[in-house]
């Protein structure tokens, strides 16, 4: 399917909120779902067809998908190699759902998986496989460290996102889903300050942000008086995605690393949105040279459908048969397309690729930024990146910086989706424009990405 984007007008008398016309599936989803449906507030569209980074509505209207869905599409919509794969699974009469008994296709997976992770960590590991979401697979991460450390605090970081579910809801930063729901499931979660150079939490930023943030972290699970039990685990993002595309510095992963390690401490990176190349590592925390004890997978790795995984330091596999389970934890198709997808993925250096494309996105959207100060911030890592907009008129933090500016990122991702292109608003108080394209985007396609979003920003300030 040969896909051009065209910039979509729909006729004035029928423009609904968003300024497309209300189709029969929009209207029955807005009367049927839940009120707790949220992309299609933002993104109210009825998908029909889709390949490689284009989609294309019910009603005929073609878009660059940078969406992407939420970074599980690493190869896009319907790639070969994936669609292959699924093909294969049926035509060999393979078992669709095996629980948790292994097959020539889960083997080849774990094979294949292993085979990309760092060898310190790989030689030592073992693996689970989760229900199909990346919220039980962080569900399954803290019972197995509390299990293997017999605590039960899990420190985790402002603006991290693990997930849904009460548990991993506990670990959230974002107040507004926790908020209503009063005492969560899971106690004992202690937040630490994430370092979010563009706003650090001690007002220094740069170097000396890194370090205050790294003494804070180390007298905190060394002072006797500090008040914080000692913890079961750490949970990080080392690009933090829900909370505006917030990269850890290298040398405070590695910190991190050290304190952890010198406390005994296991230490878990989600991996759920930056997994498989997306940052142009296969894992982001590859950028570090860190060995963490846990990773949590999910989203890329299933090639589009759900799967996902905690893989694990075997010093922790102190739990007992049963101890987590998952009736979806077989899914055969996901583990073939998965395996699919990590080959094509090495064969074709997608993750050089995608730091090359990433930067050259990043430069693009730094030169719509030295014309627009709403721009505040522009931020990321490979093909995982945001932009922090900003009222250049409102009154500064104490690094300067001005406040975000929410409304005029609703309107500027109005504007983008008017002129064919997804993307999706994240950070504090939605105020950061987010890009996560699927990783086979080319060079052409980044520079109407890019070019996209500059109309966009020109007509949101002109409205």
């Amino acid at each position: 399917m040969n896909i051009a984007v065209a910039e979509i007008e729909a006729p004035a008398e029928k423009q609904a909120l968003y300024g497309f016309d209300e189709t029969p599936l929009l209207a029955r989803q807005a009367r049927q779902e839940s009120n707790a449906r949220s992309y299609p507030r933002r993104i109210p569209l009825a998908l029909k067809r889709a390949r490689g980074i284009h989609v294309e509505d019910v009603e005929g209207r073609r878009f660059i998908d940078c969406l992407a869905g939420a970074g599980t599409l690493a190869l896009g919509h319907n790639h070969p190699v994936v669609v292959d794969a699924i093909r294969q699974v049926l035509a060999d009469e393979l078992p669709l759902h095996t629980l948790d008994l292994t097959t020539p296709v889960k083997d080849r997976f774990v094979q294949d998986l292993f085979g990309v992770l760092p060898a310190e960590f790989a030689r030592q590991a073992k693996i689970q496989f989760c229900g199909p979401t990346g919220t039980d697979a962080v569900e399954a991460a803290l019972k197995l460290v509390r299990t293997a450390t017999g605590r039960s605090t899990v420190l985790a970081f402002q603006g991290g996102y693990h997930g849904m579910s009460q548990g991993a809801l506990s670990l959230m930063g974002n107040l507004k889903a926790k908020t209503p729901l009063g005492s969560l499931l899971s106690h004992g979660v202690q937040f630490l300050p994430f370092p979010y150079d563009y706003r650090c939490p001690f007002g220094l930023g740069g170097e000396k942000g890194v370090e205050v943030g790294l003494r804070y972290i180390a007298n905190l699970l060394n002072d006797p008086e500090g008040g914080v039990q000692p913890p079961a685990a750490v949970i990080v993002e080392a690009v933090q995605g829900e909370a505006g595309a917030i990269p850890a510095s290298d040398a405070w992963l590695r910190g991190l690393r050290e304190i952890t390690a010198r406390a005994g401490i296991p230490l878990i990176i989600d991996e759920i949105q930056t997994g498989f190349a997306r940052t142009g590592r296969m894992f982001a925390f590859e950028h570090a040279h860190i060995v963490p004890d846990v990773v949590v997978l999910s989203k890329a790795i299933g090639g589009s459908l759900p799967l996902s995984v905690v893989v694990y330091q075997d010093w922790l596999d102190k739990w007992q048969p049963g101890a987590h389970a998952g009736t979806f934890r077989g899914n055969q198709m996901a583990m073939a397309a998965g395996s699919a997808v990590i080959r094509y993925l090495q064969e074709h250096d997608l993750a050089r690729h995608a730091e090359q494309a990433g930067e050259h996105l990043r430069e693009r959207l730094r030169a719509v930024q030295r014309t627009h100060p709403q721009l505040g911030d522009v931020r990321g890592r490979g093909l995982m990146l945001g932009v922090e907009i900003v009222d250049p008129a409102g009154e500064p933090d104490v690094l300067g910086h001005p406040p975000v500016d929410p409304a005029l990122a609703s309107a500027i991702q109005h504007e983008c989706l008017k002129r064919g292109l997804i993307l999706e608003l994240g950070g504090r108080h939605g105020s950061v424009v987010r890009f996560l394209p699927p990783l086979i985007i080319r060079r052409e396609e980044i520079e109407q990405v890019a070019d996209i979003f500059a109309r966009a920003v020109s007509a949101a300030l002109a409205g």
